[in-house]
């Protein structure tokens, strides 16, 4: 190639390629056995020449590559670099990599628990950790040069995005900072952010896969491609579209043959044919299957813990083994060598031998329930090869690189927490994204299993759609606000508030808006021209239609307002063992009161319930299932038909149990008949004199004659909604300005009125509350402040500590939950006490949860486990119990670990919470919990 090249020309190249070895990315290029993408080297060649990076780029492209350059530059140049991750087992993996790279000495690790050589030049931590650092003033930001921040995205997290953007705002401007996102549809608008708060930042976005993605659609005996290539462009198979076509088109109804549409046996063949043709197939057979086609190892996405196990179980039952001899033992060699400091008692607790079983055959499930000890170890084999098929949650995702040569998704729906919600592209982007090992695969396959009623298109839709926008949840904490307050002043802190992403966004949206109520000006300007009335003034005679047709609705409401309030009077007056009649929903008939469940949704801390859902009772319907009812399931009120006692020993969870009392119900009740509804009574609009004097109004005013009334009508609503319209919107504009930092405003009095802040002071009690971290600093701040915990022992304060950090994963069905006695049980009611006068505080604020800022109600749900695991309870009693996962309760212990970590450092001197909480965390901090590894 040199020979074609004249002698200048040799020279320049000469010269450009001695220019690139001087660079500190030539020796780093060198250290990996693989070319790097053109978007790899734009990024570290913006790093190298100063410049902050944002690189947005699909799972598996390789994008930690740039946070890897800007560890080697810190190092090359003497400086520290800080790699932070959102998760510990992120954290864990990121660790161990580095270090193999750049040697123990060299790397540290920081998480919540745990500290690594915490004074290396490379130090590796979670998120929170570098927050706190950065309000605690740390000297261990003394010659930090680089941060890097991985899974960045996270800011869209609502319960923890906040702490991304308050490192960002934070960090030292002599920092670089290394941004590293998921693929993002508005990465531009957050580099435009990172430029206005960081300086100088070069935004690189790659949409390349470099292991291509196929993508299709198991159905029946057969995989369909999803996508076929047809002059030149992508289209829906259309084998596809005429399956879900054919099973859509249905036979005549009932109806239809009574109108002479007769039932041809030609339909009823063609509709059996293809229902022999098309099922959706069973978990066994599409492993089986991916296996015959060469398409494992696969993770199969199951929106349910439950699910995943039992998709275990049946890959088992069905007799499937992925693994030969050799692969088996080394699989129980590692998992021995993994698991060996687990005493032998804890192992048929947490389901070991089945476990094993699995993955001596390949097969394994993956999530939050689970041993992280057990994750880890499933992890490690999956990348080893040694598992072939992982059956996981939604949530494995989001998490550590485990690729796969194939995804399967087994729907395109899952349960949000409150129903049942269809994917988003971004979700369906993510989760496929994990198909096609770079280096090992040629391409990576996402299949999706048939379902009834599927349409092509919309899945064609998700999988061709990559809109996946960055949100901010940035909103102001107390935590936040007195460390604000404490490093810059209000005003300054005010002011920084206002650089927040999430205030950004904001201020961009307001110009879209603005224009819109230009259009809406002139809109109304010819509705105006339009509903003029050469009779009189239209615009007062359509003031009145909607007076009166206002008032008429007002009335109608004022009357559902009552006859509700009646039937939550009702609800109310129940007790324990009340017989009752459900009068509508779907769980309408006999049912006998469990717990009356006032005051209404207490458990969710979310005090509008109080006023708009009233008492929720739970019940044991006749057909024994146990519920908690909504208010709408009583329009009207209800009156007990009889009293049942219910035994001490009834356990709603236990279906004998629910059985027997339900036959006891149905035997004692069954009798009754169902009350009959009222007669309506009649309506208070035929005798009100404002309805009266506003028809009277409107059959005297000259435009009631007019012939044109109704067209003119037509006109004057158009020109009332648009108006109502444009009046949002300019609200929205009010709304949209310095929203945040009259969010700020508004914490800043609360915390007055506490007195944690006065002026641009912090007092003593301000500082504490700086040192406690989480959804309930204020709550737990208020508890040291007024003594509550004061004399508790280790174990009773690890109990009411629980209450901070616990949240049950399904609140509407929670039932009362068990308690320790004594001092444990009267501080924690001196909690829900102390947090129902936050509530009442943060309501006269304005504060409102459902933005993001304030204290839910203290969960008391996992204060007896804490309680029993503390006191040296075996695990099989206390997981039996607790009715909980291994993994859950061991990530609730290393949580209530934490916050204890954080009383004890919080906790006036002088007293005993601070000795007590160590000495809680100690007693906490033992079997199950401490052999769990490092994250």
């Amino acid at each position: 190639m040199t020979e074609d090249m004249s002698p200048a020309e040799r020279y320049a190249a000469a010269r450009v390629r001695a220019a690139e070895q001087a660079t500190a990315l030539a020796p780093f290029r060198e250290m990996y056995d693989f070319e790097l993408d053109p978007f790899q080297i734009e990024a570290c060649r913006a790093l190298e020449a100063g410049k902050g990076v944002l690189v947005a780029a699909p799972t598996g492209s390789g994008k930690t590559i740039v946070g890897e350059f800007a560890v080697h530059l810190a190092l090359t140049r003497g400086r520290k670099c800080f790699y932070t991750t959102p998760i510990k087992a992120l954290s864990n993996q990121k660790y161990n990599d580095l270090v193999k790279r750049h040697g123990a000495r060299n790397v540290g690790l920081l998480t919540g628990d745990n500290s690594i050589n915490s004074g290396a030049p490379v130090i590796v931590m979670t998120t929170e950790v570098l927050r706190n650092m950065l309000y605690a003033g740390s000297q261990a930001l003394a010659g930090l040069g680089y941060v890097v921040m991985d899974e960045v995205h996270y800011l869209s997290d609502r319960f923890r995005g906040a702490v991304w953007e308050e490192v960002i705002i934070h960090l030292p401007d002599s920092v670089t900072l290394v941004s590293l996102s998921a693929t993002v549809s508005n990465a531009e608008e957050f580099g435009d952010w990172l430029d206005t708060v960081r300086g100088d930042t070069e935004v690189i976005v790659s949409e390349h896969r470099p292991v291509p993605l196929w993508q299709h659609v198991l159905a029946g005996r057969r995989m369909y491609d999803l996508f076929e290539e047809k002059n030149g462009r992508r289209e829906v198979n259309p084998d596809l579209l005429r399956m879900a076509q054919l099973e859509n088109s249905r036979l005549p109804s009932a109806r239809e043959r009574r109108r002479g549409k007769p039932v041809r046996e030609a339909d009823r063949e063609r509709e059996r044919r293809q229902r022999n043709r098309v099922w959706t197939p069973g978990r066994p057979e599409v492993i089986d299957r991916l296996d015959s086609q060469g398409l494992l190892p696969a993770i199969t996405f199951i929106f349910s813990r439950a699910g995943c196990e039992a998709a275990v179980q049946q890959c088992l039952y069905a007799g499937l083994r992925l693994n030969d001899a050799g692969e088996r033992a080394r699989v129980r060699e590692l998992v021995e060598e993994r698991t060996a400091s687990i005493p032998d008692e804890d192992l048929h607790v947490l389901g070991y031998f089945e476990w094993l079983e699995g993955l001596e055959r390949g097969i394994a499930a993956h999530h939050a329930g689970m041993l992280p000890t057990f994750k880890e170890v499933v992890e490690e084999l999956f990348v080893r090869g040694l598992v072939k098929a992982v059956f996981a949650t939604e949530t494995l995702a989001l998490g550590i690189n485990m690729p796969a040569r194939s995804v399967v998704l087994e729907k395109l729906v899952k349960w949000n927490g409150e129903q049942h919600v269809d994917i988003t592209p971004g979700e369906y982007t993510q989760l496929t994204g994990r198909a096609g090992r770079r280096g090992i695969d040629i391409e990576g396959h996402a299949v999706v299993l048939w379902q009834r009623g599927m349409d092509p298109g919309a899945l064609a839709g998700l999988a061709g759609t990559r809109t996946y926008p960055l949100r901010s949840s940035f909103r102001p904490s107390y935590n936040m606000a007195v460390n604000l307050v404490s490093q810059f002043g209000r005003h300054r802190s005010r002011e920084l508030l206002e650089t927040s992403f999430a205030q950004f966004q904001a201020d961009r949206a307001v110009v879209g808006i603005s224009r819109k109520v230009q259009r809406n000006e002139e809109g109304l300007e010819g509705y105006r021209e339009a509903m003029t009335c050469h009779l009189g003034d239209f615009e007062e005679y359509a003031r009145l239609r909607r007076e009166l047709k206002d008032r008429e609705t007002e009335l109608a409401r004022q009357g559902a307002l009552q006859r509700r309030a009646a039937a939550a009077d009702s609800l109310e007056k129940l007790r324990p063992g009340d017989v009752i009649h459900v009068p509508t929903g779907k769980f309408a008939g006999l049912a006998l009161v469990l717990d009356p469940g006032v005051p209404a949704g207490r458990s969710h801390g979310h005090r509008g319930w109080d006023h708009h859902d009233g008492p929720r009772p739970l019940v044991l319907t006749a057909a024994r299932q146990v519920k908690r009812l909504a208010s709408m399931d009583f329009p009207v009120p209800v009156e007990p038909l009889e009293r049942m006692r219910i035994p001490k020993s009834f356990n709603p969870r236990s279906p004998q149990s629910r059985r027997d009392l339900a036959s006891a119900l149905r035997t004692r009740a069954g009798h009754h008949e169902p009350g009959r509804t009222r007669r309506r009574q009649r309506s208070e609009a035929a005798d009100d004199a404002e309805i009266a004097r506003l028809r009277k109004a409107l059959r005297a005013h000259p435009c009631h004659g007019c012939d044109e009334r109704e067209a003119h009508a037509r006109w004057a609503e158009r020109y009332h909604r648009l108006k109502r319209d444009t009046r949002q919107l300019e609200r929205r504009i009010e709304g949209r300005t310095n929203t945040i930092a009259r969010t700020f405003d508004r914490v800043y009095a609360l915390l007055s009125d506490l007195g944690y802040l006065r002026g641009d002071e912090v007092t003593e009690d301000g500082r504490r509350l700086a040192r406690l971290y989480g959804e309930l600093d204020l709550l737990a701040s208020e508890c040291l402040r007024e003594g509550v915990w004061e004399g508790l022992s280790p174990t009773e304060l690890a109990a009411c500590a629980s209450a901070l950090v616990y949240e049950a994963r399904s609140a509407d069905d929670a039932l009362q939950p068990v308690l320790p006695g004594g001092k444990a049980k009267d501080a924690l009611g001196e909690m829900v006490r102390i947090w129902g006068r936050l509530d009442a505080l943060e309501e006269e604020h304005r504060i409102n949860q459902s933005e993001g800022v304030g204290q839910r109600e203290p969960d008391l749900g996992f204060a007896w486990a804490a309680y029993r695991w503390a006191e040296g309870d075996s695990l099989d009693s206390v997981l039996r119990e607790a009715e909980m996962p291994a993994g859950d309760f061991v990530r609730w212990c290393k949580q209530l670990v934490d916050v204890l970590g954080q009383i004890a450092a919080a906790a006036p001197e002088g007293g005993t919470v601070a000795r007590n909480a160590r000495r809680a965390s100690e007693k906490v901090v033992r079997g199950v919990v401490a052999y769990t590894s490092v994250g």
